[in-house]
């Protein structure tokens, strides 16, 4: 399969500018409703959520499933109006509400039993988080985050030049910030919140993707060295993809099967990260073949031979 990507460059980049576009959308949304772009997790803003399954479930013997609204109008009663809830497969409930003591969260679980009925001890999950420990949770999260794309600059910039550097982390922002648009949009329709372990899966996205356009890079610039003169810039990028494609697919392939396996049968508390990771991998893949290397022509035969693209059945620079 031989692609020529520059030929198509701006179909590429209007579909990246598009799911920019509706990721941009989709967090401002969240932040009219959270005022935050992402709906946050217990993680970063604290308090304590409570998680628990009515006994029924055990002997499939449930025969209504719990309100939204009765579980508010419970919490009302407990000056709990502004918590949040969740009601996942119709018979457990989860809550997230401001930081409670030991005797509100008795009170709060004894109402719950009292209006709803009775809940399986075993599935009860407590899970409790300062606010101040949230809000430093969150800052070396953006901190780790910043200092990554600041490394990235530095390591390419020595290795490439700076223009490859530049281009490499615009296809890094583009691959975190539809993620991000992807968990806004779940925030927003499914009640999806962020954690810590949001934040590991955007560093690993930023080292995945990074890894897959310095290897590209690496292949460019070889073959700019081999070529004869009359191959352009252009020329170049698509036999240097060309030459990488195999890889950079066997690699995406490799490291996402598992990742769905995590997403369809591991635990809730990985099943996100994973979903964060295959979206992930997949876009810096994308963006290492059709947004870092055509960008990087694009910029290099501005500054230097006009944009010349040869037939397909003309030599590529590896065939020189």
């Amino acid at each position: 399969m031989q692609l020529n990507i520059n030929q198509q460059r701006n179909l590429w980049w209007g579909i990246s500018l598009g799911a920019i576009a509706l990721s941009l959308v989709a967090m401002v949304f969240s932040f009219q409703q959270f005022g935050v772009p992402i709906r946050p997790g217990l993680d970063f803003i604290g308090g304590t959520r409570l998680q628990l399954a009515l006994e029924c479930v055990e002997d499939q013997s449930c025969e209504t499933p719990i309100s939204p609204a009765e579980v508010r109008d419970i919490l009302a009663s407990q000056e709990l109006e502004n918590s949040s809830i969740q009601v996942v497969e119709d018979y457990t409930l989860s809550i997230r509400t401001k930081t409670l003591e030991p005797e509100e969260r008795t009170a709060l679980q004894t109402a719950l039993t009292e209006e709803i009925g009775a809940f399986d001890p075993k599935t009860l999950q407590i899970d409790t988080v300062g606010p101040t420990i949230g809000a430093e949770l969150l800052d070396a999260g953006v901190k780790a985050l910043a200092a990554s794309f600041f490394g990235i600059i530095a390591y390419l910039s020595f290795r490439f030049q700076f223009d490859y550097a530049i281009f490499a982390i615009i296809a890094l922002f583009h691959d975190v910030l539809i993620t991000a648009g992807v968990f806004a949009l779940l925030g927003l329709t499914l009640g999806n919140e962020i954690d810590s372990l949001f934040l590991v899966a955007l560093l690993t996205i930023i080292g995945f993707s990074v890894n897959d356009t310095v290897v590209i890079y690496d292949r460019i610039r070889e073959n700019r060295e081999n070529s004869d003169a009359s191959f352009s810039i252009l020329d170049v990028v698509d036999a240097s993809v060309n030459q990488t494609l195999t890889r950079s697919i066997n690699t995406t392939v490799t490291t996402t099967l598992p990742l769905f396996a995590i997403f369809l049968f591991g635990g809730d508390t990985l099943k996100f990260f994973a979903l964060a990771l295959i979206i992930g991998f997949i876009l810096g893949s994308y963006s290492s073949i059709f947004i870092a290397s055509t960008l990087l022509g694009w910029w290099q035969a501005r500054q230097g031979k006009p944009e010349e693209i040869l037939p397909t059945d003309d030599p590529t620079p590896d065939e020189v």
